[in-house]
């Protein structure tokens, strides 16, 4: 289990000077872990973490670092995390706890380490692990009520919400890093007033704003995690924009659900903030008394007291027209996690209750994340009532849904008194014409 330690300081510097800014993302409290290269050089990906507005290089900084640390430098050594992933949370925390003490200032390794340094603005990414398996949650009380009221308004929300934390497995390989473009999907639709469906490009692409959750140490077939034991499982975290045709979806999703209306792209941030940073940010979970309360295996006191996480999010919009004026995305909403109406260790336990076996680098999306007033929906779906409302942007521009040519920025942080700041980064992808 993962207790608040020395690295949690909010008092704690670093000589990286970028990391002590106030408005850093990545201060020495975070220490986030992506896998990289230097953009041009025809170099092999590795694993960094991330100081400030720097990349610390495991492969060159391995000599700092001895015993479980030593062990999870070498792993990060690697072209993927995955390996790394699998040696659980004491080589975890070994690894950043060690990271803490060379970077803080007045480390004696300071000499040796500034030359293992690159900046951020000259390194591209890679997906950060080999994502075996996505499974995508639907955790968001608010979305699924709107979107609830819009696909079914005589009854939006179906029964078992409240007593399943409820999900489907997508497809990994349209999973993409932070940059991604990708062509306008197409597929089957059906107008209200036709009399068959017909083929052609999504009308109504939208974006879902989400949290991404990263699996470290599986679990055997047949063998449930816990509710309790979910954090010796649960790597990490990124943002999520999870892409989809409601067009498409409308039409198919019922019986079986999300189809292509989704596996066309997803978009990850390329940072994953270490489970163990987050601890001044988790939060007590709270159920109204009204509704249905957990079955006992999706119910614990410390689930009870913290199981939530504060992390504070929200999604920015450029169009092509504001690309080529120069203009910087504007803010269209934001949200935040601790809404969600499932935690974390939930997702973990009921996914495997069934036996379910979690390899290191299987991947969650929390579903959209949507608060409860209507300016903080994940998703344009929400935010235009179903394509009814149109948004109006500062320059006048306007959308329901969008349109070619449209960049989606996503970004993510934790803040409160008395503990440090802690980002995400950002996500952004863009969308491009459809094939002719």
């Amino acid at each position: 289990m993962f207790v608040l330690n020395e690295t949690h300081n909010p008092d704690l510097r670093s000589w990286v000077s970028a990391a002590n800014l106030p408005d850093s993302d990545f201060p020495i409290q975070n220490l986030p872990f992506a896998v990289f290269r230097r953009k041009g050089a025809g170099e092999l990906y590795r694993g960094g973490v991330a100081i400030g507005d720097q990349v610390l290089d495991l492969t060159a900084a391995r000599a700092a670092f001895s015993g479980d640390a030593g062990t999870g430098a070498q792993a990060c050594s690697q072209p993927t995390l995955n390996h790394f992933m699998s040696l659980g949370a004491p080589v975890w925390s070994a690894l950043r706890l060690a990271l803490s003490r060379v970077l803080r200032e007045g480390a004696p390794e300071q000499g040796f380490l500034e030359s293992c340094l690159i900046s951020q603005s000259d390194v591209e990414y890679s997906l950060p692990c080999t994502i075996g398996d996505y499974t995508d949650f639907y955790t968001s009380v608010f979305h699924a009520t709107r979107v609830g009221s819009l696909f079914r308004p005589d009854n939006p929300l179906l029964p078992n919400y409240k007593w399943v934390p409820i999900g489907y497995h997508g497809r990994s390989s349209s999973i993409d890093i932070s940059g991604q473009t990708f062509k306008r999907p197409q597929g089957q639709t059906k107008a209200p007033d036709a009399d068959q469906p017909s083929v052609g490009p999504c009308k109504r692409l939208d974006y879902e704003l989400e949290v991404g959750i990263y699996i470290g140490q599986g679990n055997a077939l047949g063998e449930p995690i816990m509710l309790d034991d979910s954090d010796q499982h649960v790597f990490g975290f990124c943002l999520f924009n999870d892409w989809s045709a409601r067009d498409i979806q409308a039409w198919e999703y019922q019986p079986l659900g999300p189809f292509l209306a989704k596996n066309f792209a997803s978009t990850v941030s390329p940072w994953i903030i270490a489970n163990e940073a987050l601890l001044p940010y988790r939060a007590a979970f709270k159920r109204d008394a009204e509704d249905p309360q957990p079955l006992p295996y999706l119910s614990s006191v410390k689930n009870s007291q913290e199981g939530a996480l504060d992390i504070k999010l929200e999604v920015l919009l450029q169009t092509q027209t504001m690309r080529d004026k120069g203009e910087q995305p504007v803010k269209v909403s934001d949200s935040n996690f601790v809404y969600s109406y499932w935690t974390v260790a939930q997702m973990v336990a009921h996914h495997t209750v069934n036996g379910c076996n979690l390899r290191p680098g299987d991947f969650f999306g929390s579903g959209t994340q949507s608060g409860p007033e209507h300016e903080q929906g994940g998703s344009l779906l929400e935010l235009s009532r179903g394509g009814k409302e149109s948004i109006t942007l500062p320059n006048g521009e306007q959308r329901t849904f969008l349109e070619d040519g449209d960049t989606v920025v996503m970004r993510g942080f934790c803040e409160k008194q008395g503990a440090a700041r802690i980002g995400f980064g950002e996500v952004a992808s863009t969308v491009l014409p459809a094939n002719s």
